[in-house]
């Protein structure tokens, strides 16, 4: 059995001292080796993601929680509000564990956009629905109050993200 050449890494250069270990594994580990973004918890992003889930959750539970007859209007404003919170923290948990630098055959950018395009248009029909179908009922009247907040946090996020993903690659294009 032959053994071929190893390389054998040290700390030492060719031509200066050798650099401490605690140094060495300290530039190593980056800010890749993070498991978690933190500084996306704090980021307008981040807390625009978190009071969209705050408001859909309110409005789900407003909802399901008032007194109504089985009115299929509500049941399409339960469906929306839930796909478009599992959605929106599907999108947070990929920024917080920066999983869209590992998968870099998605167009990350361009995939929230499109979720906030379409969530949004949806999220804006059952609350339009919601309210119309209320009848003064506190639960159902606060559950359409908290979609239209919703869909107002999403429109400002579809743009951020259009602001992110359209305006800054054809400004690139041309100053390339």
């Amino acid at each position: 059995m032959s053994h071929g050449a190893r390389v054998i890494r040290t700390g030492v250069s060719s031509g200066g001292p050798a650099a401490p270990p605690a140094a060495t594994a300290a530039s190593s580990a980056g800010s890749d080796a993070e498991l978690m973004d933190g500084a996306y918890f704090r980021s307008c992003a981040g807390m625009l993601k978190v009071a969209q889930m705050i408001s859909l959750l309110i409005g789900f539970i407003s909802v399901n929680s008032s007194p109504w007859t089985d009115n299929s209007a509500y049941s399409y404003f339960q469906i929306v509000t839930m796909c478009d919170f599992v959605m929106i923290l599907f999108f947070y948990i990929i920024h917080i564990f920066r999983i869209y630098k590992k998968l870099t055959c998605v167009s990350w950018p361009l995939a929230e956009f499109l979720h906030y395009l379409i969530g949004t248009i949806l999220l804006l029909i059952a609350s339009i629905v919601a309210a119309s179908k209320s009848y003064n009922l506190t639960g159902l009247v606060a559950g359409a109050t908290f979609g239209f907040l919703a869909t107002i946090l999403c429109v400002v996020s579809m743009w951020s993200s259009y602001k992110v993903s359209c305006i800054t690659q054809s400004s690139s294009k041309y100053h390339a």
